[in-house]
């Protein structure tokens, strides 16, 4: 291949993925819980999906899937290659305009084979992200199984990604107890619960009034 012609990158990314803290539900029943599990995996999640006989497959599939577009981006490069050595060659024997008319068509393949390069580009980083993100929405079912197995309270990955927890214990969950922790050495007393001055309450059951449409209490979340 060209020097000049940028080679794809065939490694995954998880940049788009929703990779988030898949929790483990707390055990049913009011007697005390076990104690949490204090043991913690590391997993290069990108690695992982890469080294699967299906992450393997899938990028065999979509590198032959792009061979013919890397064999078009090739040749344009070789052609610009070559009007640039002819160019070279002529540069004495050609009049002012000639040599402006060649220097404009190779810029102007240049301009093209940059444009496809970048779209070529796109749309093989969209296709290995569709690609990791099907095998890392079913592999997360598999890895809660095993940490929940092997007596894990939290995963990490260390593949370098944004985020980092893949999977935690709720028994690990310090949320609510650093919130009390808190509140226990601050001068700041809770908020009061009475209506604050000037608010006016609307009964309970009251209709709004015609022609009006009811306020929501919330913001309707999104489907």
């Amino acid at each position: 291949m060209p020097a000049n012609l940028p080679k794809f990158v065939f490694s995954l990314a998880l940049a788009a993925l929703p990779v988030s803290l898949v929790a483990q539900a707390a055990p049913p029943g009011g007697g005390p819980s076990a104690p949490a599990p204090t043991k913690i995996g590391l997993i290069n999640i990108l690695e992982a999906i890469a080294a699967t006989n299906e992450g393997q497959k899938e990028i065999d599939d979509l590198s032959k899937r792009f061979a013919p577009k890397q064999t078009e981006l090739r040749t344009l490069t070789d052609e610009i290659d070559r009007l640039k050595k002819e160019l070279d060659a002529q540069s004495t024997k050609l009049s002012e305009d000639e040599r402006n008319s060649k220097v404009r068509t190779i810029e102007t393949k240049q301009k093209i084979l940059q444009r496809n390069i970048e779209d070529a580009q796109a749309e093989y980083q969209q296709a290995q992200q569709d690609i990791s993100g099907r095998i890392y929405l079913k592999m997360t079912t598999v890895l809660e199984k095993y940490a929940t197995s092997n007596g894990l309270a939290v995963v990490l990955d260390v593949s370098g990604q944004q985020n980092t927890v893949l999977w935690g214990n709720t028994g690990t969950l310090i949320t609510k107890p650093l919130v009390e922790a808190y509140n226990a050495q601050s001068p700041v007393p809770p908020p009061s619960t009475t209506p604050a001055s000037g608010a006016q309450a609307q009964p309970s059951g009251t209709a709004a009034p015609s022609g009006q449409a009811p306020v929501a209490a919330t913001t309707p979340k999104k489907p």
